[in-house]
């Protein structure tokens, strides 16, 4: 019982660190995104220069905030949920359509992971306009966000931080 503790600690450690970083990357991709988007609204009309550069950056920074922020909705317990069911259902009904919902995330989660990685590898010979390196740089979010994702979706079902509020609406 104490070396699953133990594991479970450690587990829940490795995952603070990887969802603290993907959600700090996230917030520092939005923040990189909205000073590309000013320059180039100041290069276009105030400099009356083309910065074809920054368009195709801004929404490969888009993509990595995304997916990368995917993980602290995940470890949030922000799950694709039907809310409808977890209000009516108690006890073991509730466990199952948790469950449901976990495999289900997961599936999901699985698919992102499987299908970045084979999109990321099909277009690793394409460069992207404007910036002159592979698309599969911005394509590696997909497959990097699934796995910090399932990380997170895991210890959210090991440790769950935040609590939803149907178990309010259930008493």
């Amino acid at each position: 019982m104490q070396q699953r503790q133990a594991l479970v600690r450690y587990f829940l450690s490795i995952e603070s660190l990887l969802t603290k970083s993907a959600v700090a990357l996230a917030t520092a991709g939005l923040a990189l995104a909205s000073l590309i988007g000013l320059y180039q609204i100041i290069a276009r009309f105030v400099l009356h220069r083309s910065a074809e550069w920054s368009e195709p950056l801004v929404q490969m920074t888009l993509i990595w905030m995304t997916y990368l922020g995917l993980a602290a909705a995940m470890r949030s317990g922000t799950l694709i949920s039907v809310d409808w069911l977890l209000t009516l259902s108690k006890g073991r009904a509730r466990q199952v359509i948790q469950l449901v919902i976990l495999l289900c995330v997961l599936a999901l989660l699985g698919f992102i992971l499987w299908f970045g990685i084979a999109l990321g590898m099909r277009v690793k010979f394409q460069t992207i306009a404007g910036l002159g390196i592979s698309a599969s740089w911005a394509y590696a979010a997909l497959p990097f966000g699934a796995a910090v994702s399932i990380f997170a979706v895991i210890a959210h079902v090991l440790d769950p931080r935040v609590e939803v509020d149907h178990q309010t609406q259930n008493t």
